[in-house]
């Protein structure tokens, strides 16, 4: 692959980027893309990006208004005619060319985001490449989260409706795996819990709660003091290659654990139906930094996007590291090596160029809340942010972020 990317030509290269979907990569006629990469001090290893496609800030999916609580900011106040998609915190590649994408709860609390409907959304990226392309992010269908069932065990905001459809005032959902019959496994932070559902959205079971404890938005901790801090749940959520361990991570540091940078990696059996009582540790880069998405590549090996919550300009850490889970409980931290610094990313086919902050010839995905990552094949990986609509606001400051997908090679 990266000899094919190195190689100057006045041709371009059909290269397949993920499910089926076939891109053009075209290469400068004058000065190879690794010869324009070195002059400007990346070096031909330096992670590139292949392709970007965009969903503007403001496209709203059917349903009904949303955002009557949001806080207002960039201009935009709600609330919005329709269903916002505010970014995507996680992702599942179908293999054809087309994701299964999730927003998380909304708005950014339980008290302000009981309009918004808690969805899986199957997406389209037209790529835009260095063969060209719409750059565009198509929306095909979506499916609603619901508990017709009554599975859940408490009070959701859609109570007494027929459907139960879950708002983002139910649970916080921030990870996403999918089983082999269809069905979704989804991890949430408000309990934190892990949720299965059917290929509908469908609820199947009671919530499974965390082990370790509780967070202090679980309804059901009580006088429980909590273990997990608040929004610190399973930002994260990774899975074995035969579907059927699930690797919940939690975003924060437990409540009163001496080490402020360690993050507990947990492991599910989903066939059991429990936890199987082994965990990891993940230390972080600094106490304040957050455990983002994770990713099982091959039997024991981990990708784990690391973040800070600094958006831009600010931004330090938005890096990729990869862990080996080995044999048994870890005694001690795992250890990291760096796969990609994602505010460091050539550009050499020009695929960003004008895009505002952060783009042109040194590419940066320096977004406040980088929450999406899957592995493609290749060494290639989708990167995806959560724009905390209407809040965040990198690229054009003043203006929403939209929701970017980017390829980036990293082989």
């Amino acid at each position: 692959m990266r000899r094919l990317l190195h190689a100057a030509t006045v041709h371009p290269l059909r290269v397949s980027l993920a499910g089926g979907v076939v891109v053009a990569l075209a290469a400068a006629a004058t000065l190879s893309p690794a010869t324009a990469s070195a002059e400007r001090g990346h070096g031909p290893d330096s992670p590139r990006l292949l392709a970007r496609a965009l969903l503007s800030a403001d496209h709203q999916a059917d349903g009904p208004p949303s955002g009557a609580l949001a806080t207002p900011a960039n201009g935009r106040q709600g609330p919005f005619p329709g269903q916002v998609i505010p970014g995507f915190s996680a992702a599942i590649d179908n293999g054809d060319g087309t994701f299964w994408a999730q927003p998380d709860n909304g708005f950014g609390a339980k008290g302000n985001s009981a309009d918004f409907l808690l969805r899986l959304y199957l997406v389209k990226p037209r790529w835009r490449t260095a063969g060209g392309g719409a750059g565009d992010i198509e929306v095909l269908r979506h499916v609603t989260l619901s508990d017709p069932g009554h599975k859940v065990g408490f009070p959701i905001v859609n109570e007494s409706t027929s459907d139960r459809q879950l708002t983002g005032d139910d649970f916080d959902i921030e990870s996403v795996q999918r089983s082999r019959d269809g069905s979704f496994w989804i991890g949430e932070e408000f309990g934190p819990f892990l949720l299965h559902v059917d290929s509908r959205g469908r609820v199947l079971s009671a919530p499974v709660p965390f082990p370790l404890g509780k967070s202090p938005q679980n309804p059901d901790l009580g006088d429980e003091d909590a273990v997990v801090q608040r929004s610190g749940g399973f930002e994260a959520m990774a899975q074995s290659a035969d579907r059927r361990y699930l690797y919940p991570i939690v975003e924060n540091a437990l409540v009163g654990d001496a080490d402020r940078r360690r993050r507990v990696v947990s492991e599910f059996d989903t066939q059991a139906g429990r936890y199987t009582g082994r965990t990891w540790s993940y230390r972080v880069d600094a106490d304040a930094n957050l455990v983002a998405d994770a990713q099982m590549t091959r039997p024991g090996v981990l990708l784990v996007l690391e973040r800070d919550n600094f958006d831009g300009a600010s931004a330090v850490t938005k890096r990729v590291y990869e862990v080996r889970l080995g044999e048994g409980d870890a005694t001690g931290p795992l250890t990291k090596s760096l796969v990609v610094d994602l505010l460091k990313i050539s550009d050499p086919y020009r695929i960003s160029e004008g895009g505002g902050w952060g783009t042109g010839e040194q590419f940066a995905f320096g977004f406040q809340s980088v929450e999406t990552l899957v592995p493609l094949s290749r060494g290639r990986l989708l990167i995806a942010n959560d724009n905390n609509y209407p809040g965040n606001a990198a690229r054009f400051p003043g203006t929403p972020d939209d929701t970017e997908m980017i390829i980036i090679d990293t082989d």
